[in-house]
C-alpha cells in the first residue's frame, strides 16, 4: 500500500484552466472519492494521477517518488474505466491474463493471479465465457479483475458504475465496498453520484471548477458542510435552503426568514445582513419546533421505507420533509411546519459556513 501527495497541481488547455493550485494528501489504504458536477475536473485529475494526462503545474508523488515524468506503465497503479474495454474475441480468463502476458510474467504466476482475482470477484464460473455472454455487472467485475491481477499500489476508478442500471449499481457498490475491505489497497474513485460517494468513501473530496470545496469523511460533509455548494450537493434528499435577513432589535440580532417569525440568532461570527439557513429534510417537523409556520402539502412521495413530503409555504418557498416509513399526510393537507434552531446550518452572504456556539453540543 502507498499514499499519494498532490502539491499545487494545475492543468490547463491553452488559456483554459481546468484545475488550479490543488493540494491533497491521500493516505495509505484509504478509499478516497472525488465527487462533483460534470466539468469540475475530477476525471482530469484522476488521469493526471494515472499518467494519462500531462501535469501543467505542481507535482504528483506516489509514496516519496515524484511521478510527473514517469509513464503510466511505471506508476504501479491500475485504472478501471467507465467502459469495460474488454477484448471481445478473448475469454474472461484471457482478458484477465493478457496484461500480465505483455509484462512477460511467468505462466504459473499469471495462473495464480487470475485464479485469485476470479475467487475474490466470484467470477470463477465465467472464466471460459466470452464478453458477449456476460451481463453488464459481470463485465464490470471482469474489468475490475483485470486491475486486481496487476496487484497495484493504487486502484483508480473513473465512474465505473455509470453504465449500469440502478439495481446493478447498488449491487456493484456493495461488491466494491467488500473488495476494499478484503484488499485494503489505496483506492481513488471518481463519481458524480453523491450517494456512491457517501456509501463507499473513507473520505470525500468535493470539487467545483477545478478547486477543492471541502475534504472530509461522509459524516463530516453531511453534518458540517463548509459552504452552500457542499450543503446542496451532499445529501439525498437535498437540503432545504432558505434565504434570511439579519436585523437588530434592542441589541439582539434576529434572523427573519420569509413565512417564519423572527428569532434570536445564536452567537455567530457573522457580518452583514444577508445569510442563508439550511435544514436537512429529516430535521423538518410537522408539529412543534422553535419556530413554526403554516403550509400546504403539494406532493407526497411514498417510497416504502421512507416518505418525502413537499410542502408549499405562503411565499412560494417549498420545503422537503423526510419521514422514516409511511406518513399519513395527503396532497392538499394543511400542516404546521416547525424547525428547531439547533438543527439549522448557517451560511453568510458569501455562502460560507458560520458556526453557532451551540454547535459543539448539538
Amino acid at each position: 500500500m502507498t499514499g499519494l501527495t498532490l502539491r499545487n497541481v494545475g492543468k490547463s488547455y491553452g488559456a483554459v484552466q481546468v484545475i488550479e493550485g490543488l493540494n491533497l494528501d491521500i493516505h495509505d489504504g484509504e478509499f478516497l472519492v472525488l465527487v462533483g458536477p460534470s466539468g469540475c475536473g475530477k476525471s482530469t485529475l484522476l488521469r493526471m494521477i494515472a499518467g494519462l494526462e500531462e501535469i501543467t503545474d505542481g507535482t504528483v508523488s506516489i509514496g516519496d517518488v515524484v511521478v510527473n515524468d514517469l509513464p503510466a506503465s511505471k506508476r504501479e497503479l491500475s485504472m478501471v474505466f467507465q467502459s469495460y474495454a474488454l477484448y471481445p474475441h478473448m475469454s474472461v480468463r484471457k482478458n484477465l491474463a493478457f496484461g500480465l502476458q505483455n509484462l512477460k510474467m511467468g505462466k504459473q504466476e499469471i495462473a495464480r493471479r487470475v485464479a485469485d482475482a476470479a475467487r475474490i470477484l466470484q467470477i470463477e464460473p465465467l472464466l471460459d465465457r466470452k464478453p458477449r455472454q456476460l451481463s453488464g455487472g459481470q463485465k464490470q467485475r471482469v474489468a475490475i479483475g483485470r486491475s486486481i491481477v496487476r496487484e497495484p499500489q493504487l486502484f483508480l476508478f473513473d465512474e465505473p458504475l455509470s453504465n449500469l442500471d440502478a439495481e446493478l449499481r447498488v449491487q456493484m457498490r456493495v461488491e466494491l465496498a467488500a473488495l476494499y475491505e478484503r484488499l485494503k489497497t489505496t483506492m481513488i474513485y471518481v463519481t458524480h453520484d453523491q450517494v456512491e460517494a457517501m456509501t463507499l468513501a473513507s473520505r470525500i473530496v468535493v470539487l467545483r471548477g477545478g478547486k477543492i470545496e471541502q475534504v472530509g469523511t461522509p459524516a463530516e460533509l453531511y453534518t458540517r458542510p463548509a459552504n452552500l455548494f457542499v450543503a446542496g450537493f451532499i445529501g439525498s434528499p437535498k437540503i432545504n435552503t432558505i434565504p434570511a435577513r439579519v436585523t437588530v432589535d434592542h441589541s439582539t440580532r434576529m434572523a427573519k426568514m420569509a413565512d417564519f417569525p423572527a428569532f434570536a440568532l445564536p452567537e455567530l461570527g457573522l457580518s452583514g445582513s444577508d445569510m442563508t439557513i439550511c435544514v436537512r429534510p429529516e430535521k423538518i417537523r410537522l408539529e412543534g419546533g422553535d419556530i413554526t409556520t403554516e403550509g400546504r402539502i403539494r406532493l407526497v412521495e411514498y417510497l416504502g421505507a421512507e416518505t418525502l413530503v413537499h410542502i408549499d409555504l405562503p411565499s412560494g418557498q417549498t420545503l422537503l420533509f423526510h419521514a422514516a416509513g409511511p406518513d399519513m399526510h395527503r396532497t392538499g393537507d394543511s400542516v404546521t411546519v416547525g424547525i428547531d434552531i439547533a438543527d439549522m446550518h448557517f451560511f453568510d452572504g458569501e455562502g460560507d459556513r458560520v458556526e453557532p456556539q451551540f454547535s459543539q453540543a448539538a
